[in-house]
């Protein structure tokens, strides 16, 4: 899968190239990374990629001319490859987003926006999504396009050691995920869940679903609205819906 990143900062992309489990895929070619910088595409002695937003106000916007050329040197050759814009107005990037593209496969141009934002006739004209990363604004689109890229590069084939790794992730089955621990078992009076130690692992199965479902509902319970419960996750939330009554009647009391 190849992404191609517009970005006036492309050195940004450094540690995303050299470090961790996406720094490897891409040295070892199982995803590629090419960056396009607006400055390369300029004819002016300083290289001027913005200027002042008609009608007046802040900052300054990122101009038509470079962003559309560097668009047409990182589409050369694919016309139909999807181009996406990270921006605060675009639609929420998820797991389940990140799943479907890397299931897809299909290469993606990102540009990486920067100031109060690119002239809107780029985004006419070529974008086909708009993802944001969440309700916040950056000083630019790079940490947005290598979070996008991460979490999708992560779930491609062969990029984790373990497939199980990916499939147990957050948010995976639309949960939280468990509490993890390892060695040693104890800890400044701080002991691993006997339960882990015990190696049945149906058992430890179980008990990590409940304890899923049980961080869900204290610290996402949107995660839970409208979500379609199997038999044993209804099972499983009404023991903890059970045993938060009974904790809240002893305080009561």
């Amino acid at each position: 899968m190849r992404f191609d990143v517009i970005s006036v900062m492309p050195q940004m992309f450094d540690a995303l190239q050299q470090q961790g489990v996406v720094g490897r895929a891409l040295q070892r070619g199982q995803a590629e990374l090419r960056l396009w910088n607006p400055r390369d595409y300029t004819s002016d002695l300083h290289r001027t990629v913005d200027d002042r937003p008609y009608g007046g106000g802040p900052g300054m916007v990122m101009k038509y001319e470079p962003l559309q050329a560097a668009i047409e040197a990182a589409r050369s050759g694919r016309p139909d490859v999807k181009l996406a814009y990270l921006s605060p107005q675009g639609q929420r990037f998820d797991q389940q987003v990140a799943t479907e593209m890397a299931a897809s496969g299909e290469d993606l141009i990102l540009i990486a926006g920067r100031y109060e934002g690119i002239d809107e006739r780029i985004i006419e004209r070529n974008v086909d999504q708009e993802w944001s990363i969440g309700d916040y604004v950056l000083s630019g689109g790079e940490l947005a396009a290598m979070v996008l890229m991460d979490a999708v590069i992560r779930l491609l084939p062969g990029v984790l050691g373990a497939a199980e790794s990916a499939e147990q992730d957050s948010f995976m089955d639309g949960l939280l995920d468990c509490p993890h621990y390892t060695r040693p078992e104890q800890i400044d009076g701080m002991q691993v869940p006997k339960i882990l130690q015990s190696g049945n692992h149906e058992l430890i199965r179980r008990w990590r679903l409940k304890q899923a479902l049980e961080r869900t509902l204290q610290r996402r319970p949107d995660l839970l609205q409208g979500r379609r419960m199997t038999a044993e996750e209804e099972k499983l939330f009404n023991e903890i819906r059970a045993a938060s009554g009974d904790a809240e009647r002893e305080q009561e009391q």
